[in-house]
C-alpha cells in the first residue's frame, strides 16, 4: 500500500502551489485536493498560455490523472461551472478527469450576501475577506446545517436549499443588507448545479484509500497556506479551514499513518493578501520592487499583495506543524533585482529577542530582527540547470537549509514549467 504525500504553503498563501502541483503530477496517478474554496487561485504557465484555477485540482492539464476534489472543500457551483466550461474550450475531458465528493459543502448564494454584510459590518476591522462566502459556508458546516454535493441529486434538495436560505434571510435582515441580486445570482446557481450533476460524484475516502491499497500514487494538495490556518494561523485574520498538513486528514479521510512525502513550499521573500500581522513586511522601495518585480497580485481578487522580506521563525513554525519532509523554493528570480537582500532571524517582542512565532502577533509590536546576505546580479529566468544558478543564491539557499534543517529539493526562477529546477 503506497502512502499519500502532501504538498503545501508555508506562508500566508501565494506561494506557486498550483505550477508545483502542475511540474510533479507525472509522478502521480490522483491529485487530491483537501481543504478551502474558490478564493485560492492556482496559477499555471505553460505553452505561453496563463490558467487561474479555482476550485479543480492542479493536476487537470496532464493526461492519465484523475483529480478528485475533497471532502473538505467548500464548492461554490457557479465558479466550478465556469472552470468547466474554460476546461472544456481547452479539450480537457472533464467528465474523465474530475472526481467530487459527495460531502463537499456547497457555497449558497446567500453565503456570499453574509460574507459581504458581515465584512462591511466590520469595518475598519475587517479580516480581509475574498467575499466567495467561503467562512459563512464553513460556519454552516460546524453548525450542522449545511448542503452538501450528495444533496444535490436528492430529490428534496430544493426544500433543503429553501430552509437554508430561510435561515440566511434571516440573518441578513439583521445586517440590513440589500437583496437586489439575489434572484439573478440564484438562477445561475441552479444552472452550475446542473453542471455538477454530470461529474462524477464519489463517496471519495473510500475511493482514495482503495486506490492506496491499489498501490496509486495520490498527491494531496492544499491551498492558501499554513499561516493561514483556523487553528494556527494569525487569528482572527485567516482563513476557514485547516491548511496544515492535518488538514488532509480530515479533507479526504487518510489515516495520519498514510502520509509519505510532505513538501513544503515557500517563496524566496514574504507577501500576504488582506488584512492582518506581517512581521516583515517593507513600506519603502525595496517593498514596491518585490511587488513589481516578483507580479504580485491575487490570482482571484487581483488585489495588490503586501510584500517583505523572508521570515524565518514563521517558516520554522510553519515546518513544524506540518511535518516538512522537502522545501520547495519559488521566485528566487525575484531576488535578482537587489544588490543586497535580507531574512529576519528573530523577533523583538515583549521586550526579548525570540526565535519562534507567538500567540498574539496582534496586539503586540513584534519587531524583525535582520540578516543581510549579497544578492547576485543575474537574470534567472533561463537558467536550466541548477549548476547555473549563481553563488550568491546557493549560498542563500545553503544557509536557509541550515537554519530549516530541511532539504530544499526545488528551486523556482519562473512561472513556466520549464522554469522549475530540480536538486539530487
Amino acid at each position: 500500500m503506497t502512502k499519500a504525500d502532501v504538498l503545501l504553503g508555508l506562508q500566508w498563501g501565494d506561494e506557486g502551489k498550483g505550477k508545483i502541483v502542475d511540474v510533479l503530477t507525472p509522478e502521480y496517478d490522483i491529485i487530491a485536493r483537501f481543504q478551502g474554496g474558490p478564493n485560492a487561485g492556482h496559477t499555471l504557465e505553460f505553452n505561453e498560455i496563463k490558467h487561474v484555477l479555482h476550485t479543480i485540482p492542479s493536476g487537470i492539464f496532464r493526461p492519465d490523472t484523475q483529480n478528485i476534489i475533497g471532502n473538505g472543500v467548500v464548492i461554490d457551483p457557479v465558479t466550478l461551472a465556469i472552470e468547466i466550461d474554460s476546461l472544456k474550450e481547452l479539450n480537457v475531458d472533464v467528465q474523465e478527469s474530475i472526481q467530487v465528493s459527495k460531502k463537499a459543502h456547497l457555497i449558497l448564494p446567500t453565503h456570499r450576501l453574509l460574507d459581504a454584510a458581515s465584512e462591511r459590518a466590520k469595518g475598519k476591522e475587517k479580516i480581509g475577506s475574498t467575499l466567495k462566502g467561503i467562512g459563512p459556508t464553513y460556519m454552516d458546516k460546524t453548525g450542522r446545517n449545511g448542503l452538501r454535493v450528495g444533496d444535490i441529486i436528492e430529490n428534496n434538495f430544493k426544500e433543503r436549499y429553501d430552509n437554508l436560505k430561510s435561515k440566511h434571510l434571516e440573518l441578513l435582515k439583521n445586517y440590513d443588507y440589500p437583496l437586489d441580486e439575489l434572484a439573478d445570482m440564484e438562477s445561475v446557481f441552479f444552472e452550475s448545479v446542473n453542471s455538477i450533476r454530470e461529474l462524477t460524484l464519489i463517496d471519495s475516502e473510500h475511493s482514495v484509500n482503495r486506490s492506496m491499497t491499489e498501490n496509486k500514487k495520490v498527491l494531496a494538495e492544499g491551498a492558501q497556506g499554513s499561516l493561514l490556518d483556523i487553528d494556527f494561523g494569525s487569528y482572527p485574520f485567516v482563513t476557514s479551514s485547516n491548511t496544515i498538513c492535518a488538514g488532509a486528514c480530515t479533507g479526504l479521510g487518510i489515516a495520519p499513518n498514510k502520509i509519505g512525502e510532505v513538501y513544503g513550499i515557500f517563496k524566496a521573500y514574504c507577501t500576504r493578501v488582506g488584512s492582518g500581522p506581517f512581521p516583515t513586511e517593507l513600506f519603502d522601495e525595496d517593498g514596491k520592487r518585490l511587488a513589481t518585480k516578483g507580479h504580485e497580485f491575487g490570482a482571484t481578487t487581483g488585489r495588490p499583495r503586501r510584500c517583505g522580506w523572508l521570515d524565518i521563525p514563521a517558516l520554522k513554525y510553519a515546518i513544524m506543524l506540518n511535518g516538512v519532509t522537502q522545501l520547495i523554493m519559488t521566485k528566487a528570480d525575484v531576488l535578482s533585482a537587489f544588490d543586497e537582500i535580507k531574512v529576519c532571524t528573530h523577533y523583538k517582542y515583549k521586550g526579548e529577542t525570540i526565535d519562534y512565532f507567538p500567540y498574539d502577533v496582534i496586539n503586540n509590536d513584534v519587531e524583525p530582527i535582520w540578516k543581510s546576505m549579497k544578492a547576485w546580479d543575474k537574470d534567472l529566468t533561463n537558467v536550466t540547470s541548477i549548476d547555473d544558478l549563481p553563488q550568491e543564491l546557493m549560498d542563500y539557499v545553503t544557509y536557509l537549509e541550515q537554519e530549516l534543517q530541511v532539504p530544499i529539493k526545488i528551486i523556482s526562477v519562473g512561472p513556466r514549467r520549464s522554469q522549475t529546477l530540480l536538486r539530487d
